[in-house]
């Protein structure tokens, strides 16, 4: 990669940061070769809408065809990997006191990297719950069946994701409010700012007169209220922005 030039005062405001916010979208977890929601529906499941896999009228409709989606799509992340974005975010937390990551995310890829403060926003494909109970249910506690019976009350057990329509998780969201209050810093990474609620949380960081810094191959709305744009992948991005901060730190 070649050097990239940062703003010396954007590397004062990292390096003199007490917590870093760090908000991730879809961007991050594709540079892992993860395909987006949209961009999975390829082969079998070109033929259905989101509507179809990804929501609690579907899975009451046709429980089978979303449970055989999210199996599928967790097969496809099963190989794949945390990228140097992911581990950026993570050896951060050796640079400055906290580090808090604030992910749409549902991969666990943050904590396979090694961050140790996740917020998952639309909750994670690898746990499991039963829709009547609401019982976890381990992966490799699940019987056989699409979907598997719940072991405690027979319910169907459902992937512990977000769906459209769903609330997001109260816990998380209360979560993510309260380190906009201590955030000195607010990375926005590889979202396109247009899932509500989630969106809405860089404008509340600026709004509480914290750094935005966005980090995107693209524009997005981020850009309007962001005081520093990185143009590129996380990837690339992250890793340099840390060497040119803290250059002696291997």
């Amino acid at each position: 990669m070649q050097s990239v030039h940062f703003d010396p005062e954007l590397l004062d405001i990292l390096r003199s940061a007490r917590h870093v916010a760090a908000f991730t979208g879809a961007g991050v977890s594709a540079e892992s070769g993860i395909p987006t929601f949209r961009d999975a529906q390829t082969g079998l499941w070109a033929k259905y809408r989101a509507e179809d896999l990804a929501t609690p009228e579907a899975f009451r409709r046709d429980p089978a065809t979303v449970w055989n989606w999210y199996a599928w799509r967790r097969e496809l992340m099963r190989e794949v990997k945390p990228n140097p974005g992911h581990l950026a975010i993570a050896a951060l937390e050796r640079l400055v006191p906290r580090v808090t990551v604030i992910t749409q995310n549902v991969d666990g890829l943050h904590a396979r990297a090694g961050s140790t403060e996740v917020i998952e926003l639309h909750g994670n494909i690898w746990h499991n719950l039963c829709v009547d109970c609401r019982t976890p249910a381990p992966e490799e506690a699940l019987g056989d069946g699409a979907p598997p019976a719940c072991p405690h009350c027979g319910g169907h057990i459902r992937p512990g994701v977000v769906w459209f329509g769903e609330s997001l998780p109260a816990a998380a969201w209360t979560r993510a409010a309260e380190v906009l209050e201590t955030a000195d810093v607010f990375f926005c990474i590889g979202t396109s700012s247009l899932v509500e609620p989630a969106a809405s949380l860089p404008r509340h960081a600026r709004s509480c007169g914290r750094t935005v810094i966005q980090v995107n191959p693209e524009a997005t709305g981020h850009d309007e209220i962001a005081q520093y744009i990185l143009r590129g992948k996380s990837g690339e991005v992250l890793p340099a922005l840390l060497k040119a901060a803290w250059p002696h730190v291997g």
